[in-house]
């Protein structure tokens, strides 16, 4: 069996390549089914993000295991594999390990230590049990990265003042307009007439931001009104609007600056769009959806500035060097959890001796047993045999419980498989192929 983890993220793949790799919610389950239904692929995970899409398997066959998931990949994204492989990441074993609890602590994040990383890592970990495609390697390995993020942002710095792509995005949005203003500086977004389209985890955060940073108002659209109003009654002290998707024009042709963050799998900003609008001023345009929601072509009109998750990287530069200090702190923790789950990984070379060495106990328990019972006669009590019964079997227990445990200590892999050797040789546990 062979841990390993097949990807990409913004460190490897352009948003026009991330967005055709995304899969959201209803069709999660599906996409497990299909990757599980490959004989290669043992177990499979699916973390898929707005910055990246990782698989994560336990797989029979590394080669052929890899080759059946970058299928996948081409399947989901309709490019051929050529065309994919170069934006791909694989990772085996130790650096698969490693990776996936750098990803859930915030260290290969757009920016350096975000919460919500973590958050995203958990609803891996709940759709894998929940559509059952994990089983106890990949179970192990997922909820230990859970807890290693939570323990990393618990024991270090990094969690401190933590930032999400929701404020890099409000973050760029204050550098654009100082840099409009001819300062290359981040300046309050108080005379920005503002509009968030979405009313989900990273419109919250979005306002959450904004009204840290000056905004003194702004109107908030969705598909559900309702849904708008829940989120607008978090924020008392930031005067929010709420109106259907239907006032989009509206709000695109009087507000100078638009955040979007939907669900929609295709944009519903483009230049089409705008260019039938009557605008009163300059327009700058935030996405950090993905799949994007307003289309690259509105970056080509006058007056109109577009940017996306892709551009956050700007802003990001400008504050990652103290984070990178704060995040020197996480590695030794993350050394540390790797060789824990490696460890407990090589005890589990350990069981089919043990088991091995269980049976043949266990048949010579209850031939003895039987043997011990027919010689006591037919006198012999219900309770009594039960009391015989459980004497025997407490016998066995007793006698496997200290090599057991020796045998899945931590320990180097070579005293461990010598230790596996003397045992198979004294009690002949080798196994034998079956007669024909």
């Amino acid at each position: 069996m062979h841990i390993a983890v097949v990807g990409l993220s913004h460190r490897t793949a352009p948003v026009e390549i991330r967005e055709r790799l995304s899969i959201p919610d209803q069709t999660m389950e599906a996409s497990l089914q299909q990757l599980r239904a490959d004989d290669q692929v043992l177990e499979a995970s699916i973390l898929s993000t707005c910055n990246r899409l990782e698989i994560y398997t336990l797989l029979r066959h590394p080669e052929r295991g890899i080759s059946a998931v970058g299928a996948f990949l081409s399947q989901l994204s309709g490019l051929a594999v050529e065309e994919l492989t170069p934006h791909l990441f694989t990772f085996h074993h130790e650096e698969a390990i490693s990776h996936l609890l750098r990803v859930s602590a915030g260290l290969d994040s757009l920016v350096l230590g975000e919460g919500q990383i973590l958050s995203q890592v958990k609803k891996m970990v709940r759709l894998g049990q929940e559509h059952h495609s994990v089983g106890p390697i990949l179970n192990r390995l997922l909820t230990q990265a859970v807890s290693t993020g939570k323990r990393v942002r618990t024991e270090t710095n990094l969690g401190t003042g933590a930032v999400s792509i929701s404020s890099a995005a409000v973050e760029l949005a204050q550098l654009k307009v100082g840099q409009a203003r001819g300062l290359d500086e981040l300046v309050p977004l108080d005379q920005e007439q503002v509009a968030v389209v979405g009313a989900g985890r990273m419109a919250r955060l979005l306002l959450q931001h904004l009204q840290a940073k000056g905004c003194k108002g702004l109107v908030l659209l969705n598909r559900t009104v309702s849904k708008a109003e829940l989120l607008a009654a978090d924020f008392p002290a930031l005067p929010v609007q709420c109106r259907p998707l239907d006032d989009l024009d509206h709000c695109l042709s009087t507000c100078s600056l638009v955040f979007t963050s939907t669900a929609a799998d295709t944009p519903i900003i483009t230049a089409q769009r705008l260019s039938g609008l009557n605008r009163r001023s300059s327009l700058m345009l935030v996405d950090i959806g993905v799949p994007r929601n307003i289309s690259a072509d509105t970056a080509g009109l006058p007056g109109v500035h577009s940017y996306d998750v892709d551009d956050l990287q700007e802003v990001v530069n400008r504050n990652q060097e103290a984070r990178r200090e704060m995040a020197a702190e996480a590695e030794g923790l993350l050394q540390e959890e790797s060789r824990a789950f490696l460890e407990w990984w090589d005890g589990l070379e350990a069981v089919p001796v043990v088991n091995r060495l269980r049976r043949q106990l266990e048949d010579i328990r209850e031939q003895e047993l039987q043997k011990a019972l027919s010689r006591m006669g037919p006198d012999l009590s219900a309770r009594e045999r039960k009391v015989v019964e459980a004497l025997s079997k407490g016998i066995i227990n007793k006698i496997l419980h200290t090599p057991v445990t020796n045998l899945r200590a931590p320990q180097p892999r070579q005293q461990r498989h010598s230790a596996m050797r003397v045992l198979e040789d004294l009690f002949e546990l080798q196994e034998r192929p079956p007669e024909p």
